[in-house]
């Protein structure tokens, strides 16, 4: 099976191995296996070219209903191949284990040939061995970049219609700052108004809560106002 989609043990996401492609650079893909069983599951990573990846971890178990992540790291190479058509196969086997199943009792930590054969995930000994292949596939740095250059550039597109709104936000807010400049003047000369006339507290006392009021409403419009751009 191919991709994972048809699997009844596990899930693999993404369904093909993906790395940018520099000479003499390392590069590396991430893939994510979900155990979809209330069975604990083991699993074993192959690949037809086993000298150019490293995959860790390439074996192990997985409880039930959870995930792993596997990092499979493309060695640097020396030479790309023709037309960046890379024709390296990964191959993928799971099987339900007992839960008491320890990874040390799987087989040796090496990534094998899809060609090799091991006791554990031998079809021969009986169990149910469930396969996903994966593919490989080269991206140029170039591709890559100009990808995320237009994800840029799309993103940062600003129409006439915004500046405009823009600039009109810009003079309410500068209005509204100057109306709570004057309000706070109002009030501090009530406050000394209050000092010289103690029969006047009732009044300031209302007075004081209107004009509260409206430099709150005031301030929480001018906060709520997009910043000032140059």
């Amino acid at each position: 099976m191919t991709a994972g989609g048809g699997n009844q043990l596990i899930s693999v996401h993404p369904d093909e191995l993906k790395f940018i492609f520099e000479l003499e650079k390392q590069s590396f893909c991430d893939l994510k296996v979900m155990n979809k069983t209330e069975h604990h599951v083991a699993f074993k990573v192959k690949t037809t070219s086993p000298k150019k990846y490293f995959v860790r971890p390439n074996t192990g178990v997985i409880q039930p209903w959870d995930s792993c992540v596997i990092r499979v790291t493309l060695q640097a190479q020396g030479e790309a191949p023709p037309d960046m058509q890379c024709k390296d196969k990964f191959l993928l086997q799971s099987a339900i284990v007992l839960p008491n199943t320890d990874v040390d009792e799987l087989p040796p930590d090496t990534v094998k040939n899809i060609g090799a054969s091991n006791n554990f995930f031998n079809k021969d000994s009986g169990k149910t061995i469930e396969e996903c292949k994966l593919r490989v596939v080269y991206t140029p740095p170039t591709a890559a970049q100009g990808n995320l250059e237009d994800e840029g550039l799309g993103s940062s597109t600003w129409s006439p219609d915004a500046n405009s709104t823009l600039q009109r936000l810009k003079e309410e807010r500068d209005a509204t700052f100057r109306q709570t400049q004057l309000l706070q003047q109002d009030l501090d000369m009530l406050k000394r108004q209050r000092k010289n006339d103690p029969g006047f507290s009732l009044m300031f006392a209302g007075f004081v809560g209107v004009i509260g009021i409206m430099v709150g409403f005031l301030l929480n419009l001018l906060l709520s106002s997009p910043p000032t751009t140059e």
